[in-house]
């Protein structure tokens, strides 16, 4: 593998531990072995569905990094992964830009330069989606904001 520069992902399953009174009670199947040798460890779960009526459009997902060996582990992301698109890039940009105050969230109005540019976050990311020009401004300011932030 090191030879060939190849990437091996293993996924795996979580199983329940009898009689565990104390700590984390769920276990990878397979024993140590991959745990130990594996250069990064990370728990997906989905943590709600995303829907417009009873139509299921995607899933929200969390994603915490339980091993590391390249970067600091124990850091923890959350993102939509929509159906027909994959991960969503204008959901995320809008999480980061309400995170960093470049966009006004209160309750479920999100605001952009005073002006009201939805309610609720997925007519936002609609809005988002329809006026491409508003978010690429938005990600230029977002990403501004983070390497601003790195120095």
């Amino acid at each position: 593998i090191n030879k060939s520069k190849a990437t091996v992902i293993f996924i795996n399953q979580i199983r329940m531990k009898i009689g565990v009174m104390f700590g984390n009670p769920e276990t990878t199947t397979g024993g140590n072995a991959l745990k130990f040798y594996a250069s990064q460890r990370v728990d997906i779960r989905r943590i709600g569905q995303i829907k417009v009526g009873d139509d299921i459009l995607g899933n929200r997902t969390k994603i915490k990094v339980v091993k590391n060996k390249i970067a600091p582990p124990f850091r923890i992301a959350e993102f939509d992964i929509m159906y027909n698109e994959g991960i969503s890039k204008t959901g995320d940009i809008l999480d980061l830009a309400a995170t960093h105050g470049i966009v006004e969230k209160s309750g479920a109005f999100y605001k952009y330069n005073g002006e009201t540019i939805g309610q609720g976050r997925d007519k936002t990311k609609l809005y988002l989606k329809e006026h491409p020009e508003v978010l690429t401004e938005i990600d230029q300011k977002v990403r501004d904001k983070v390497k601003e932030g790195e120095n």
